[in-house]
This record gives C-alpha cells, structure tokens and sequence, in this order.
C-alpha cells in the first residue's frame, strides 16, 4: 500500500481550453468564439472582461494600477483609466455597439498584511476599474473582487461566463 505522505496532490484547479489566449499583467487581449481569454495571477490587479453575447466576442485586460496618479493619463494598458475606454473603442471598432456590451470583472485582493486602514491598491483598482465601465456606459454584471486570496480568469466566449479559478474557492462561475 503507497504511503499517503508521498501521494503527489492531484487537485487540478482547471484545464485550459486548447483554444485559450493568455493575457500577460498590464496587457489586454482580444478574440472571438471558439477561443477562451484567459489572464493568471490575479492579486491586487483586477481583470476585466467585456462580452459582446450576438458576436460572442469579447476583451479582457490584466489592469495592474487605477491610474498614474493626480489626474494623470498614460497610454499603458496596465492603467485601468486607459485599458477600459481602450477595450471598449477597439469592441466598437470590430463591430459590437457599446449598449451591447456586458463586463464581468475579479480580483482586487488585498494580497499584503499591510493593505489594511486605507483603501488597499487592490480596492482602489476596483474603485477605478468601476467608475471606467460607468463612464464608458457598460453594464457590470457580476464581480469575485476583494478578500486575501488571487485568481485566475477565463472569459468563456461562446455563453459569456467568467471562470474564476483560486485555491481559496475552487472554481466559480459568474
């Protein structure tokens, strides 16, 4: 009989679909059914996913930071106030009108002991990712946004369900 102690753990948080494209922190991808985007490592970063449900296309960023500070803009997409209006032009621009467009968003943990007290950057890019989808008019759906734990997002293309994957909850759909 094996010895339980060197049983290797076979829990499997979730296989990537063949036809997943990885989007890298700071980056955003684009891309249409069959494909699946999906983005690793979500801590304090936030993932966002937009959705068109009639050309079953759809974006997702990996924003790392709400902005660059004092009202500043920079033309990085690891900035919530570029990588939003950038996801949404480029949807319009492929021929999704901006009323049909649907946002899920997850991640923003507070992923360091010292993210206590103040808004952590984690809430913060929330609070940013946010107020972008309400400036941008796009509807925010659902959110697995907050808590102490990262997660990794696959934005499924063909029924527009965000997977969200982490050690602390398994696997969710929302």
């Amino acid at each position: 009989m094996p010895d339980s102690n060197n049983i290797p753990d076979r829990r499997i948080l979730f296989i990537p679909h063949a036809l997943a494209v990885t989007v890298p922190v700071g980056e955003i991808g684009y891309a249409c059914h069959p494909a699946r985007l999906l983005t690793p490592a979500l801590g304090s970063c936030v993932g966002v996913a937009i959705w068109d449900p009639l050309l079953r296309t759809g974006a997702l960023s990996h924003v790392m930071l709400p902005s660059l500070g004092d009202g500043l803009s920079a033309q990085d997409s690891k900035y919530a106030t570029f990588a939003i209006p950038q996801m949404i032009e480029r949807m319009v621009e492929n021929g999704s009108p901006r009323r049909r467009l649907q946002a899920k968003i997850a991640g923003g943990a507070a992923m360091f002991s010292r993210d206590t007290g103040v808004a952590s950057i984690g809430d913060r890019n929330v609070e940013e990712v946010k107020r972008q989808l309400v400036l941008m008019h796009v509807a925010l759906l659902a959110e697995d946004t907050g808590q102490r734990h990262a997660r990794t997002i696959e934005l499924v293309l063909d029924t527009g369900i965000l997977l969200v994957h982490s050690h602390h909850n398994g696997t969710r759909e929302i």
